[in-house]
């Protein structure tokens, strides 16, 4: 990228992205305005290698499907409305207490979307469709069944032993705050670990990794752990489960 000088002696090289009236020519403009090209194009370059995604990724079936993340973002969308109406209609106008069944579906709605959401916004370059962690294990799939099953083989043939330990609703109002506190927690400690979290659990160090003590790692070791163990509680003191 140069231009031949008047006498067409030894071409003259100019950076590309000159101004229009550069002014009177110094070594030290060329070295400035070479010195800060250099610098754009390797952080263009830096940003490229770090969201690489090969196209092929992205097709249906594939780890980072578009059609898969849009497939499973809209199911569970549709299962969080129809999940809290039917909760309100139970517990508003029938007055049944199977209304936690829905609500705690409801409840793992806003679990999943947020893990996939969180992951997509603070470690892009790690998101997949897997994000969602609704395959995550079938002794993970097992404990949610069961409990549900729990709840509605007491609901309906052991009541007065439901009643009996619900303590006037104190699990209840126990079991809901667990789930907020849980949530919030774990949200907060993988927003603020960023590219450093893993759904996976990691034997060793990998590239790039840091090791977080600000935030909630300030105060907790493994907050994202911290939180959904009391989410999980909160559920089934939710669910009213014994």
């Amino acid at each position: 990228n140069g231009v031949s000088s008047s006498n067409g002696d030894t071409p003259i090289s100019w950076p590309v992205n000159r101004p229009s009236n550069p002014g009177e020519y110094t070594q030290e403009l060329d070295m400035k305005m070479r010195q800060r090209e250099q610098a754009t194009l390797q952080a263009n370059q830096d940003l490229r290698a770090t969201f690489a995604v090969e196209a092929k990724e992205l097709l249906p079936g594939q780890p980072r499907s578009l059609a898969g993340i849009g497939t499973r973002a809209f199911f569970i969308g549709q299962t969080l409305g129809l999940s809290f109406a039917g909760a309100l209609y139970l517990g508003l106008v029938k007055q049944d207490p199977v209304w936690r069944a829905p609500f705690f579906l409801g409840v793992l709605c806003i679990f999943h979307f947020l893990e996939f959401w969180v992951t997509a916004r603070y470690n892009t370059a790690s998101v997949k469709t897997a994000s969602f962690l609704l395959t995550n294990g079938k002794e993970y799939q097992i404990a949610h069944t069961a409990a549900c099953i729990e709840h509605l083989v007491t609901r309906y043939y052991f009541p007065s032993f439901q009643y009996k330990v619900e303590l006037g609703g104190v699990r209840l109002v126990l079991g809901v705050f667990l789930v907020l506190l849980g949530q919030v927690v774990r949200t907060i400690a993988m927003a603020q670990a960023g590219t450093n979290f893993n759904h996976m659990v990691q034997s060793r160090k990998n590239a790039g990794h840091q090791l977080v003590r600000s935030g909630v790692y300030a105060w907790l070791r493994h907050p994202s752990y911290f939180g959904f163990f009391w989410w999980g509680l909160g559920t089934q003191l939710l669910l009213g489960n014994s």
